[in-house]
């Protein structure tokens, strides 16, 4: 492919994609939006006069035949991701997919058959990856900087009780876990670059709408421990802690990284000399990073895989073994034991 920009279609009018990924992706340096579908002609053509998009379709299917366009952007609902992301990879377009990219890991598996069938790129739009705090703090985790890592602590929450929210139907794949739980077992396995041998977990779910709302998870690599809560029904919060044999690095907003103002972590060497004078900080480095639009990075790279034919940042067999983590925790939360993914 010659072209410096890929040509990219949109399928549904999601929240996030018309308010965060489409305007953070047109302003890149190798993605244009050149059209987007609905499956209602005239939800298409208002999404296409807000965002000043060429092309409007009434349906998902119309989306896919046009042959101008080279990749999908798929933030449908949770349960459509693999069916609509298997349409587009047989219709020859290339694939980058809102998390979680499935609903189980048998799910996520097929995308990897469509992938190589159709011969197409695939992504799971874990748009965190491709963050430079990210990039640093893996850095710093294979660096040994931390010495040897022993232990991760993440938390991830937000409020929402609204019925009608899809975050809060579970036939299309909503509760914590599946929207923002995924994101503390994705950075627990980077910043361990292992897998867990095995998982334990608790969830408490609403009794009406029947989606857990507060999950923990106790995750158990070869290398160190990780434990990290995640919840819809809690108070607005995010952080991530790794805490090495020499060294403990936190990142201020792991996830959410804000585009206004600079993202921050912290790098200390905390000593507890004398037991009863409690724990205190003797130094301190803290590290900046510029405003970004991650979801701008992200589609860079995805389309710079495209056009130039290498390895995406976040390979699909990545996705799958989150997914497996994913089934372990909901297995271990009814199960009462560890499950192994």
């Amino acid at each position: 492919m010659t072209e410096k920009r890929i040509r990219w279609g949109v399928l549904g009018v999601a929240k996030i994609g018309m308010e965060k990924v489409i305007p953070a992706m047109q302003a890149g340096e190798h993605c244009t939006i050149a059209a987007i579908a609905s499956r209602d002609q005239a939800r298409a053509d208002a999404a296409a006069r807000r965002l000043g998009i060429a092309k409007a379709y009434g349906s998902y299917e119309a989306l896919l035949k046009d042959p101008d366009i080279d990749a999908i952007y798929n933030p449908l609902p949770n349960h459509l991701h693999v069916p609509w992301s298997k349409r587009a990879a047989e219709a020859g377009k290339h694939v980058l997919c809102e998390k979680p990219v499935g609903l189980t890991t048998d799910e996520a598996r097929q995308l990897i058959a469509a992938r190589d069938r159709a011969g197409v790129k695939m992504q799971e739009a874990f748009m965190v990856r491709t963050h430079p705090q990210w990039r640093k703090a893996i850095d710093i985790c294979r660096s040994g900087e931390l010495g040897k890592i022993q232990s991760f602590m993440g938390h991830f929450s937000f409020y929402n009780d609204r019925p009608d929210n899809i975050r809060n139907v579970p036939e299309y794949g909503g509760g914590a876990l599946m929207d923002v739980g995924c994101y503390l077992i994705l950075a627990s396995r980077l910043v361990f670059n292992e897998e867990p041998a095995r998982v334990m977990s608790l969830i408490a779910r609403d009794p009406k709408m029947h989606v857990d709302v507060v999950t923990s998870m106790l995750l158990d690599f070869p290398s160190g421990q990780a434990v990290g809560t995640c919840g819809t029904r809690v108070v607005s919060y995010q952080r991530v802690h790794v805490f090495g044999t020499k060294r403990h690095l936190e990142i201020e907003i792991p996830f959410n990284a804000p585009r206004d103002r600079p993202c921050r972590m912290w790098l200390d060497e905390g000593r507890n000399p004398d037991p009863g004078e409690g724990v205190y900080t003797e130094t301190v480095d803290e590290i900046q990073f510029d405003s970004c639009n991650q979801y701008t990075v992200q589609g860079d790279a995805f389309a710079r895989a495209i056009l130039d034919n290498t390895d995406v940042p976040y390979p699909l067999e990545s996705s799958v073994n989150n997914m497996a983590v994913i089934d372990a925790v909901l297995r271990s939360a009814q199960s009462g034991r560890w499950e192994t993914p």
